[in-house]
């Protein structure tokens, strides 16, 4: 336990939206328990993500002494009538300021609320797109103000904001420590501008994120219907990288899935169109590492894959599906050294072949976020 100068032994509390399960949301929570286990091995972790019974088959083993619950998503989750982040910030607050109105929840407030650091950990959920979520902020301010606690957020994309009356950026102004991924987020928060603000992953960055027990597809393609701008968007992003292959002559490809529950239509397509391709699903890829390698090549338009396949060394397209979420997520990480392409539909691209994080520049990566750790957690943490 984390034991205070007045002797209290008080945990540590990590917000993420774990358990949906989403290759990033996983990978980004499971680096944070991962540097807590080498630095804090001996401090109970609660870990508060959307669904708990999923997260902790996940990730459960990483951390000895993590445990699994959902207080702050429940009461999000309960207070959500519409897209007014307002009522759903008055919400939560108020369930946290006042845990008997919500017994079923009140001995988890308790713990909230008695933890030494309150760290919303990275991700990009904060944002316009899904505004009530809101209500994390200011659950986390509220449980600071009678709990002492150490409230931090870090690696987070808020783009495109949520902040049609200031509520979003007035809550994050309340934090200790406000760490973002993206030049346009720390603009929005007013942070400097900085080439070393990153996502969480880099964090952690390791061989342990890789699959090293087969040789891995000459080029591996992640897409999605998640975001997608229209109905039929998915079927035309999987025909348009069908094309691309073709024009490329490639026939040894992976299809990667990131999300099961959002990801099998686009994958069913996929695998009409794409027949010869092998599947890598979440749970094998959680388990035994992303099929990355560096000279590879991918075409991916989610994040994370970019994240961890350009760290690996692999040369890439980044595909954009929607122009105000995963154009600012894409630029950020070509902006900071992945070396990738930005596509849009229809122009077909020659077959990258350079691109991928440089060593130097991902220790530069990580050394900035180990600083972010320091902050959160104290001296001794990085």
């Amino acid at each position: 336990m984390h034991v205070t100068s007045d002797g209290e032994h008080r945990p540590y509390y990590l917000v993420c939206p774990a358990g949906i399960p989403n290759y990033g949301d996983e990978l980004i929570a499971g680096t944070w328990l991962r540097h807590l286990a080498r630095v804090a091995p001996e401090v109970d972790v609660v870990v508060d993500c959307l669904y708990p019974e999923v997260a902790v088959g996940h990730m459960g083993d990483v951390h000895p002494r993590a445990r699994f619950t959902s207080v702050l998503w429940r009461l999000c989750l309960r207070h959500w009538p519409g897209d007014d982040p307002a009522v759903t910030c008055a919400g939560v607050a108020g369930a946290v300021r006042d845990p008997i109105s919500v017994p079923e929840l009140a001995d988890g407030i308790a713990v909230l609320r008695g933890a030494a650091v309150v760290h919303l950990v990275g991700g990009g959920f904060l944002n316009g797109i899904w505004p009530v979520f809101a209500g994390l902020l200011a659950g986390i301010t509220a449980a600071a103000e009678t709990g002492r606690a150490r409230t931090a957020m870090s690696g987070q994309g808020l783009w495109p904001p949520a902040d049609a009356s200031g509520l979003t950026r007035s809550l994050i102004g309340d934090f200790d420590v406000v760490d973002v991924r993206d030049a346009a987020s720390a603009e929005f928060v007013g942070l400097a501008a900085s080439a070393d603000h990153c996502d969480d992953v880099f964090l952690g960055f390791g061989p342990h994120l890789l699959r090293a027990d087969e040789e891995v597809p000459e080029v591996m393609v992640s897409v999605q219907s998640l975001l997608a701008e229209n109905e039929g968007a998915a079927e035309a992003t999987v025909r348009f990288v069908a094309e691309v292959l073709r024009a490329w002559r490639v026939t040894d490809v992976g299809l990667l899935e990131c999300s099961p529950d959002k990801d099998r239509d686009v994958l069913a397509i996929a695998g009409t169109l794409l027949p010869g391709a092998r599947r890598y699903s979440l749970g094998d890829v959680l388990a035994r590492g992303l099929p990355a390698r560096a000279g590879q090549c991918w075409i991916s338009t989610r994040f994370h894959p970019h994240v961890v396949a350009g760290a690996a060394g692999a040369h890439g397209v980044a595909l954009v599906v929607r122009d105000d979420y995963y154009d600012v997520k894409h630029r950020s990480l070509i902006d900071s050294g992945s070396a990738w392409r930005l596509l849009r539909p229809p122009e077909i691209p020659e077959r990258p072949t350079t691109g991928g994080y440089r060593a130097e520049r991902l220790t530069e990566l990580r050394t900035a976020k180990l600083a972010v750790a320091e902050r959160i957690y104290g001296r001794g943490s990085a």
